[in-house]
């Protein structure tokens, strides 16, 4: 006997692995087989012994399509259940399974014998046939059968013998014996749902007992049951199931199409309880209304990686695609939409979130989106033609309120910004340090804001009485101060510590703040690099940056720091501040001659009406940013973070002011993010070069996720030519389906690089 365990240790033979050992077994000479499977599909068939020997397999576990093909000569026992298709396109073989048999049981069977040691599965016995050659199939089951059984038999004998099955409505399951046109079916039991269209049911005869008493014994003893032989021969417990003839089957189908599916198909037929038919007939290739799919073109509907990661919803696809187009100065006017500072921000200080996500890293780098701001820094901008008479006074002039003062000039407002310092800009004059942000670059954009009108009040600290000057002579008022305030930490000797945004404004006005040789920043964030860096300028030896957690601040601003020689320590937890430098809450002194604290700002909100609530000192707006009628904030003020959060807030502000002076209530809106799964990536090749190109050149590498570039692939693809292109009155495109032509078949969607095109159900 050939015996063979398909686990080793943590290995599993494969089935093709198996087979390919059975055969080779069987070629030499081997008529026995023990297996003890383990899921393995096609055990025990189609063989054959070369001399015409009996082979016989002794099974545990097998997997589908035990005994697949079977032929005669060949003998299987399975020890327990079988999956699905035991004894599919049996050809004669002997085929017994102790257990349950899955779906499919005796599928197609031909010849042979199948018993079945429990239950058999839905559709079991379906399709069997007969070949008048050869003795007939048989299909034994002790228990019941599941949904279908017998479906569209041909020929055979199937025995459901219902043993241990009273509380089952139905032993052959639910429509039994739909399209049955030959064979027989002998059961024991209930049997309720059979097809009478297709069947009739009868008592059995002299000759279908003796039939049933010579093969019973056989089967009990297959399946190791022979002590329940008394119970199951009661022969009037035993009913036959024949298919009707042709003369005993109900009158003929109407002649036309549509009589048949009135009449037979719909009202009783296998599918009368899913099928809502409208009784038209379509065509062989659907169009129009009877297309199962509809291709919808979905451009600019989702945001690419790269806007839906920029807080200012910048969409830099759409730039790269003005660029592919060779509409440069548009490209470089689209992201004055969104915000006034391309350079001073987007080109020089954010850490560009919208590299971080972008497609491209899928392939090789990011497109150069950072770089891609410069290039608009000292764009001009188109002059203002709708203007109106409404005002708004902003209060603050960093980037918060020159955004909002932005939009709002551009859309006819007439804008005051007032701001308490000699020069407008915010901490991107006062405190970011000249290596990281030019002068030059900031005055152009500042410059360019107040080319559209709007009006600059420098030197000009609100307190209440201005601010309700401001108020009363304003249709609208945005409040963003930013946060100026340096938080002071209780710790002892606190009174000794340098505040950081005090440190970096001095550097900034061209003073020479003093310092020591050896300096410790407390915090360390971007803010915190920045003092770190200044220190450095101010003739600091050696500086160390604290932390109590891991360092916030962007890589390239601690490379920076570190470059010059900085130190970064974390965690590290201060107790007290003494002239020796700090002692940390383990006892130890980090010496210092003087201390940097960096740990953040807190606004300034002393000059706001009495009643406007705040959280931990920061303002709580609703929804469209008003914190009271007609006043409204933005950037620091509600919650600290980066230039472009700030930028965010102020262009969302600006839109909830517009909607309000305008009488309808404002909402922000964010698209969906693209899914990866949208893009074909595939057709783009991966940039094997070590320099990334130019950003005004990098358009050819945007996948232009969400967003049509126009490449015209679609309608070039079009097997129907249904896709054309048309051109609208403002100049821009689109691509239309003409639903007459389309015939959903998805090569659109298939084919479009940006995912652009989807598919959806024609309701």
């Amino acid at each position: 006997m050939f015996k063979i365990n398909t686990i080793n240790g943590n290995e599993r033979m494969s089935t093709q692995h198996l087979l390919e050992a059975i055969n080779q077994a069987l070629a030499a000479g081997e008529t026995e087989f023990k297996i003890a499977g383990s899921g393995q599909h096609d055990i025990g068939g189609p063989l054959w012994h070369p001399e015409g020997k009996t082979l016989t397999f002794y099974v545990e576990n097998p997997g589908q399509r035990v005994g697949s093909m079977c032929l005669a000569g060949t003998e299987i026992i399975v020890e327990g259940p079988a999956p699905a298709d035991v004894g599919w396109l049996n050809a004669g073989g002997k085929i017994v399974v102790k257990g349950d048999g899955g779906d499919t049981t005796g599928h197609c069977a031909a010849a042979g014998t199948i018993y079945i040691g429990g239950r058999a599965g839905t559709r079991s016995g379906s399709l069997m046939k007969h070949d008048p050659l050869y003795d007939p199939p048989g299909l034994w089951v002790l228990k019941n059968c599941g949904s279908f059984s017998f479906e569209f038999m041909s020929g055979g004998i199937a025995v459901v013998c219902g043993y241990d099955c009273d509380e089952f409505e139905s032993v052959l399951g639910d429509r039994s014996c739909v399209g049955m046109v030959g064979g027989v079916l002998y059961y024991r039991g209930k049997a309720a749902g059979l097809s009478t269209k297709d069947v009739k049911i009868s008592a059995l005869s002299d000759q279908d007992i003796a039939y049933l008493e010579s093969n019973m014994d056989d089967f009990l003893a297959s399946i190791d049951k022979p002590e329940i032989r008394a119970e199951l021969t009661n022969w009037q417990e035993w009913q036959k199931v024949m298919p009707l003839t042709y003369e005993e089957r109900p009158q003929k189908r109407p002649s036309n199409t549509k009589g048949f599916r009135v009449q037979e198909w719909v009202p009783q037929g296998i599918f009368s309880d899913v099928v809502n038919d409208d009784l038209a007939v379509g065509g062989l290739v659907a169009r129009g209304i009877n297309r199962q799919r509809v291709p919808v073109w979905e451009n600019s509907l989702f945001a690419a990686p790269c806007e839906f990661n920029c807080p200012a919803s910048i969409p830099s696809q759409e730039r790269f695609n003005l660029l592919r187009e060779g509409k440069v100065q548009q490209a470089y006017k689209l992201v004055l939409d969104y915000t006034p500072f391309p350079g001073s921000v987007c080109g020089s200080v954010c850490p560009n979130p919208c590299m971080d996500d972008c497609s491209r890293l899928n392939i090789d780098f990011p497109a150069q989106i950072g770089a891609l701001g410069s290039m608009s820094a000292t764009i001009k901008a188109a002059p203002i033609s709708n203007k109106n008479s409404r005002t708004v006074g902003i209060i603050g002039g960093g980037a918060a309120g020159l955004t909002a003062a932005w939009q709002l000039v551009r859309e006819g407002y007439d804008v005051t910004v007032y701001e308490a310092d000699p020069k407008m800009g915010g901490k991107m004059e006062q405190a970011i340090p000249r290596a990281r942000l030019a002068a030059d670059v900031l005055k152009n954009e500042l410059r360019r804001i107040e080319s559209l009108g709007v009006k600059f009040k420098t030197n000009n600290q609100v307190d209440n009485a201005k601010f309700d000057e401001i108020k009363n002579n304003c249709d609208a008022v945005i409040v963003a101060t930013g946060s100026h305030a340096a938080k002071n930490p209780p710790w002892p000797g606190s009174e000794r510590l340098i505040a950081s945004i005090d440190f970096l404004k001095a550097i900034n006005r061209g003073q020479r703040p003093s310092i020591g040789k050896k300096v410790i920043v407390i915090g360390c964030g971007n803010s915190g690099m920045d003092a770190a860096v200044g220190a450095y300028e101010m003739g600091a030896e050696e500086v160390t940056c604290i932390d109590i957690q891991k360092p916030a601040a962007f890589a390239k601003e601690i490379a920076t720091v570190e470059n010059l020689g900085g130190k970064l320590l974390w965690p590290v937890f201060t107790k007290e501040i003494t002239d020796a430098g700090i002692i940390t809450q383990s006892g130890e002194l980090l010496r210092a001659d003087s201390v940097i604290c960096s740990i953040g700002e807190n606004p300034i909100l002393d000059f706001l009406p009495a009643g406007i609530p705040t959280v931990r000192g920061l303002l709580v707006p609703k929804a469209d940013y008003s914190i009271a009628d007609g006043i409204f904030t933005a950037g620091d003020t509600i919650k600290p973070g980066r230039l472009v959060d700030a930028i965010a807030a102020g262009r969302q502000a600006a839109l909830a002011v517009d909607a309000y002076l305008n009488g309808s209530h404002y909402e922000a809106k964010e698209k969906p993010k693209i899914s990866a799964a949208r893009l074909s990536q595939e057709y783009f090749k991966k940039c094997h070069t070590c320099a990334a190109p130019m950003a005004s050149e990098d358009y050819t590498r945007c996948l232009s996720c969400g967003t049509c570039r126009d490449c015209h692939m679609c309608y070039m693809s079009c097997p129907e030519k249904a896709i054309e292109r048309q051109v609208l009155p403002d100049g821009k495109f689109e691509y239309v389906s003409d639903p007459e032509k389309c015939i959903g078949c998805g090569i659109c969607a298939g084919i479009c690089p940006c995912g652009v095109w989807s598919m959806k159900a024609n309701n």
